[in-house]
């Protein structure tokens, strides 16, 4: 919370320019944040079938 309110609040009063680009940068982020999440979660699932295939193929 503190991060965030020096970045949006504090920092466009010390330097306009370097608050702008970090603005586009968070925004950036937040855009993809629900891709990398799905992404994430797709990830673990997989990781959970490969591990479930070596478990079965261990016991044949």
């Amino acid at each position: 919370m503190t991060v965030h309110k020096d970045i949006t609040e504090r920092l466009p009063l010390l330097n306009e320019v370097v608050a702008g680009q970090v603005k586009e940068i968070l925004e950036n982020n937040k855009a993809e944040r629900h891709l990398r999440g799905g992404m994430a979660t797709k990830r673990k699932y997989a990781e959970a079938g490969q591990r479930r295939l070596a478990k079965v193929a261990g016991n044949i």
